[in-house]
């Protein structure tokens, strides 16, 4: 490693260590010292780094932390930061990014709605309870429910580039299929769509499952092909308003939603797709305890094998508020905290919300309603390294109230200022730290046709996490 064998200003080597005990640590090859401390939480890289001068060197080099940030963020975040940054810039002040990432306290909101009310663009018709995802560089919407309760079977795609900020340009991809739906899920699978279920506004629900295919023509644009996964006899029972996120390589895990005669659902269900994305099989993971039944909850990948699952409503038409962890080797186990122990936790019982992975790996929780159905226009992250299942295994280390409380952490916003939401939909760019908001139940003037106080929204806006580079 050519940064851990400089030498300092004063002509010495940085590496130089005296140990009256002739420590062995001091005759360990940099590079060794290196892959040891890759192996170390922050903490202690800190203390390491404390020492002495050659190990303060090598502990705050710009190389170690850049590795930091690949094994914290994932290698594609810090790419795509890397690219973002000053023309693919190689030289960010790592160790620094990763301070303020792990401090974050603000996001600044952007419109990215066409502001021109006289514009001849055509955009997508304002809803709720669709999909949204980030694909190959660009966004993808399809369905949810519209004016009057009705389905919708659109599918939009725009071209995001380099310029996250920008007033963006919607393309509608005439495909016919799949049918139109609303309360439906949808996950990007190297770099396809997985759909599954939904309901229809006659009240069906769903329970087929759908690849897309996304590609680029030179002079046609985008293009999205679905096509019907054959996933054989056995699969989950029809359902919509449930929640679904990928994991792993080639599956995708669901839970709950609404079933048929409108029950309220609690089960678990993995589809594993074949090499090809041609055909999958499912089946149901059984745990005890798991989440009880709800709908309109989120479920959030956050490692190879692990997803968050947060909030939603409840048999009882109740709003919650709890946490679930599930690892795939081990199950379900449940998350406990204290309202009373967070700042402003009062408001975090939510259903119809957004949770997202963000940089630094953390969830960004954004809107949603409560009991009283009063939208929400507020941002959480939860910090879900604070949760990780060895600490959820070992209750000892997880009753500290303080670890509890410091999960959650209410954010401030700048720029420009959104309407309270619910349903809406929310996905982020290959960084992190680009989030895109779509729709949604927004507060409105009542209207002829309308439920009073209610309306359905087209807004899309940026939500950048406010980073001092």
């Amino acid at each position: 490693m050519a940064e851990t064998t400089t030498t300092s200003s004063s002509g010495s080597t940085a590496g130089s260590c005296n140990f009256n005990n002739g420590s062995p640590i001091a005759n360990v090859a940099p590079d060794h010292l290196f892959t040891i401390l890759l192996l170390l939480p922050i903490e202690s890289i800190l203390s390491f780094a404390m020492t002495c001068k050659k190990f303060r060197y090598l502990a705050t080099s710009n190389t170690l932390w850049e590795s930091i940030c690949r094994r914290d963020w994932r290698t594609a975040s810090v790419d795509a930061l890397k690219s973002s940054f000053h023309g693919g810039q190689d030289h960010l002040p790592w160790i620094r990014l990763y301070k303020q990432v792990s401090q974050l306290d603000s996001v600044c909101c952007y419109k990215l709605s066409d502001p021109d009310p006289h514009s001849d663009l055509v955009l997508p018709s304002p809803r709720a309870s669709h999909s949204l995802n980030f694909v190959s560089g660009c966004l993808f919407l399809f369905g949810g429910g519209g004016e009057g309760g009705r389905h919708l079977d659109d599918t939009w795609a725009a071209y995001i580039g380099n310029n996250s900020r920008r007033i963006l340009k919607w393309q509608k991809i005439h495909s016919g299929i799949p049918s139109g739906r609303f309360g439906h899920t949808c996950v990007v699978i190297e770099n396809h769509l997985v759909l599954f279920g939904g309901i229809n506004d006659r009240g069906d629900r769903h329970s087929d499952t759908w690849v897309g295919q996304v590609a680029f023509h030179e002079n046609l644009g985008i293009s999205l092909s679905w096509r019907l996964l054959d996933v054989g006899s056995i699969g989950p029972p029809p359902r919509g308003a449930h929640a679904a996120c990928c994991i792993s390589n080639r599956k995708m895990v669901i839970h709950g939603g609404i079933g048929l005669n409108g029950v309220r659902l609690g089960d678990t269900w993995v589809v594993e797709l074949s090499e090809n994305l041609c055909s999958g099989a499912w089946h149901e993971v059984v745990s005890h305890p798991s989440p009880p039944a709800r709908s309109g909850h989120s479920l959030t990948c956050i490692g190879e094998t692990q997803t968050i699952l947060f909030g939603g409503r409840g048999l009882g038409y109740e709003v919650l508020n709890d946490i679930w962890l599930l690892d795939m080797s081990r199950g379900w186990v449940q998350i406990s905290y204290e309202l009373q122990n967070i700042p402003a936790g009062v408001s975090l019982p939510r259903v119809g919300h957004s949770a997202t992975f963000v940089l630094g790996g953390r969830l960004l929780i954004h809107g949603g309603e409560d009991s009283q159905r009063h939208r929400k226009d507020d941002f959480w992250v939860l910090d879900v390294s604070a949760i990780s299942l060895e600490r959820v295994q070992q209750p000892a280390r997880l009753s500290s109230k303080r670890l509890l409380a410091n999960m959650w952490r209410r954010l401030k916003t700048k720029g420009y200022e959104t309407k309270s939401r619910s349903f809406h939909r929310a996905c982020v760019d290959d960084s992190g730290r680009y989030l895109y908001v779509y729709g949604g139940m927004v507060d409105g003037l009542p209207q002829p046709a309308e439920a009073a106080g209610l309306r359905f929204d087209g807004e899309l806006f940026l939500v950048e996490l406010v980073l001092q580079l």
